[in-house]
């Protein structure tokens, strides 16, 4: 490989990586239960599609790649389908 890098030492990289994505996702759903405890103090509807629309925008257009747009949408389609579901049980 490219560097002396081998296959076993992408892969553990990778799981590191993937372990923090985890601790990260799950802060976020952490917060998102906040989220949905205010708006259900405050009588809001916890869908807020014009929310979503700007998350979209934001990490789409902070994407440098490889990854794709349209990669990038289905991803974060899904976090967010995810969130709402916690905010709901909130």
């Amino acid at each position: 490989m490219k560097n002396g890098v081998t296959l076993e030492q992408l892969r553990k990289h990778i799981d590191r990586l993937d372990e923090r994505l985890l601790r990260l996702l799950n802060t976020r759903g952490r917060l998102a239960l906040c989220v949905g405890r205010i708006k259900k103090r405050q009588g809001k509807r916890l869908f807020d599609p014009a929310r979503e629309r700007i998350v979209l925008r934001q990490v789409l257009k902070a994407n440098p790649g490889p990854l794709s747009t349209l990669a990038v949408r289905a991803i974060y389609r899904e976090i967010l389908t995810q969130i709402r579901r916690l905010e709901r049980s909130a």
